[in-house]
């Protein structure tokens, strides 16, 4: 009699899960539902699998019960907002996606977030996998999929469900644990008590924090932890447009913030000919003997991330219903001049309060050396940093970038140069002092 109930009762709970996922479903498109196999039973469909007959008969009661606590977090998940956990006049979590594109200080701002304490649940480029599975797929070439599987997966891990990353992630977790996660040691919350089991009791330094080497990452304990903070941030450089991301903000079981940040396209190509040497190679070559080719293909690619921005700025800043209070634009230059004043406005803006603990790490981390200060490193000098590009940057580049980012640059405040003299003399600012409403 027991059994029967027990079953009867997991029975219940999966229909109402698969009732109420089945809007989330849809939006994956069925030419990228990741593979299956027998290492990992509890994949993103696993609420249909599980619930199939098989042979005539439902599966076995050990089936069963290692559904069980997965389909129970589902519940709670959907269930969070009549509890007063989620939406924006529920019990005060908050959501905030950082967006970026690749060196613009993004990983320097979400430390931001990271920084902020027990409360906090940041994760750093959960897209990576997302990215790397389609285009092995796909080719990277259906950016209408790719939004709608990004959409996905950050709607769950806001969400504290990361059942769809997982069928991301390869070599595909076995029983929810990976070695594999994309740069875990760039959250806190992920390598912290219980989560981080301990692999090596060795300590070691990391962006003026001490962090455990963690064994393999359990993520149901991953989970657990998200659902314990009372606010969760993701970063990410892969979302191409602000609007795909609109049934986000109308989600009423989140309270998302999007904060967008940006950077001065000449600068962002000199930094991504350093850190990405062998994919800037054309232009690193153009740099030192040719002319450009305006026409060339990573000339369009650059205007066409350009265009990204520019459209997804002129979207926020227009506060549509949808985004209204729930956008902000920030310049990495004003960040990198007023670290502790735009820290400050950030966390205003997200309503979230602005820790000791963060304001102590921005002190350290605005004032490092040059010996910490590497390609990759959170560590900057920000006062030098912010110059820094334009004399690794010729002047010839610098007009291609003003030619096809023109308005790019004209929407952001920044200012165009007509010789060398003037790109290379500090004593000129670049920068309009300009104001970006966002509330």
């Amino acid at each position: 009699m027991r059994i029967k109930y027990t079953i009867s009762f997991i029975f219940i709970v999966a229909i109402v899960i698969i009732e109420k996922e089945n809007n989330i479903i849809s939006k994956v498109s069925d030419k990228l539902t990741p593979r299956q196999t027998p290492q990992t039973p509890l994949q993103y469909n696993v609420s249909a699998h599980l619930l199939a007959k098989r042979n005539g008969s439902y599966p076995t009661l050990s089936k069963l019960d290692l559904a069980f606590p997965h389909l129970k977090r589902r519940l709670e998940n959907f269930t969070e907002q009549a509890e007063g956990g989620g939406g924006s006049g529920g019990g005060g979590k908050k959501h905030i996606l950082l967006m970026a594109t690749t060196r613009t200080g993004s990983s320097f701002v979400g430390e931001f977030f990271n920084q902020q304490g027990a409360n906090m649940f940041y994760l750093f480029e959960p897209l990576w996998h997302v990215e790397k599975m389609l285009t092995l797929e796909t080719g990277g070439t259906n950016a209408t999929a790719s939004a709608r599987a990004y959409r996905g997966v950050l709607q769950q891990l806001f969400l504290c469900d990361f059942s769809l990353m997982e069928t991301f992630i390869n070599p595909l977790p076995v029983d929810h644990v990976t070695t594999a996660l994309f740069r875990r040691e760039s959250s806190s919350s992920l390598c912290e008590e219980p989560v981080c089991t301990p692999f090596v009791k060795k300590v070691f330094e990391r962006y003026h924090c001490k962090v455990r080497r963690c064994g393999p990452l359990n993520l149901t304990l991953a989970s657990e932890s998200c659902r314990q903070k009372e606010h969760r941030a993701i970063k990410t450089v892969r979302v191409r447009q602000l609007e795909t991301l609109r049934p986000l903000a109308e989600d009423p079981r989140l309270d998302v913030r999007f904060i967008q940040l940006v950077r001065d396209p000449r600068a962002v190509l000199a930094s991504r000919m350093v850190a990405f040497s062998a994919k800037y190679k054309n232009w690193k070559k153009w740099a030192v003997d040719g002319e450009v080719p305006i026409d060339d293909d990573e000339v369009k690619k650059l205007k066409g991330n350009c265009d990204n921005i520019r459209v997804s700025a002129e979207a926020g800043l227009r506060q549509p219903p949808w985004l209204r209070g729930r956008y902000m634009l920030v310049r990495y230059e004003d960040i990198a001049r007023f670290p502790m004043q735009k820290a400050a406005q950030m966390y205003s803006f997200t309503g979230i309060p602005f820790t000791p603990q963060v304001k102590e790490w921005i002190l350290k981390n605005t004032q490092a050396s040059k010996e910490a200060s590497g390609v990759y490193s959170t560590q900057k000098n920000s006062s030098e940093q912010v110059e820094k590009w334009r004399f690794s940057i010729p002047f010839k580049l610098a007009q291609v970038v003003q030619k096809v980012c023109g308005p790019t640059m004209r929407l952001f405040g920044y200012k165009f140069v007509y010789d060398e003299a003037t790109l290379t003399d500090k004593t000129i600012s670049l920068l309009e002092e300009k104001m970006f409403n966002f509330h």
